[in-house]
């Protein structure tokens, strides 16, 4: 699982420059999440760890405000998640997350990408039971016994952990993200996350190379253009990020 996640997270590190929306993306999730969990990211883990990745990405503290504020008012924009899946150039799985205020729009565009790029988009379901949805925690650490002990105490269904380079990573299913994040803080005070999110970790790696490479940084170059995407997740593996 950890070569996998390495491979989706050097992937979306190389993309993140491709998303010259990032400040909009952020907002529209924020909204979202405080909307449906409240404003207080005290009492919100998810919203709570969304802003400290928006910080963390110099997203400007206006547009963070202005999400909450949106969020605390009544009516506003109706946003709801949406998720398409296929397969990219090279047969690369793909599974592209959506928040939307129009569904139909949203789900044209996004074929779009597949179809210009001689890629396939399938139903919900044809390629997500090929990745682990996982709640990840990456910290400073060495003690995985102690981190594990932590989890466990806390009744936290722990699917990985691992050590490397003077950090863990905690891996545990999509459904125990705010109780394993409320375990490490619990137990070892306020942890500067380097990664605290939800992903899907492609079980198995696809290797993409030559004319596949090229078409398949053109389609995420697509979806990250896009303003409803939020996310892509994917199978593929690129030559950059070999060892």
């Amino acid at each position: 699982m950890g070569r996998a996640f390495q491979n989706r997270k050097e992937s979306m590190a190389k993309t993140a420059a491709a998303k010259t929306k990032v400040y909009s993306k952020y907002g529209r999730e924020i909204y979202v999440v405080a909307k449906a969990g409240g404003t207080d990211p005290n009492g919100n883990l998810a919203l709570r760890g969304l802003m400290e990745r928006a910080k963390k990405d110099q997203v400007p503290s206006h547009v963070i405000d202005k999400a909450l504020d949106k969020a605390s008012g009544a009516g506003g924009e109706d946003f709801s998640p949406a998720r398409y899946e296929g397969f990219g150039p090279g047969n690369a799985m793909v599974i592209v997350d959506c928040l939307t205020d129009n569904p139909n729009r949203t789900f044209g565009d996004v074929r779009g990408c597949f179809t210009k790029t001689k890629s396939k988009i399938g139903t919900p379901g044809s390629v997500s039971h090929m990745f682990d949805h996982c709640a990840i925690f990456v910290f400073a650490g060495q003690d995985e016994e102690s981190v594990l002990e932590a989890l466990m105490e806390a009744d936290v269904d722990v699917t990985d952990i691992e050590q490397e380079e003077g950090q863990l990573t905690v891996f545990a299913p999509h459904t125990e993200y705010a109780k394993a994040k409320q375990a490490l803080i619990d137990a070892f005070g306020e942890i500067d996350f380097e990664v605290d999110e939800i992903q899907f970790v492609p079980q198995n790696t696809t290797p993409i190379e030559g004319d596949d490479l090229v078409m398949f940084e053109k389609f995420l170059g697509m979806l990250n253009e896009l303003d409803d995407v939020q996310n892509v997740f994917h199978s593929a593996e690129l030559p950059e990020q070999s060892e």
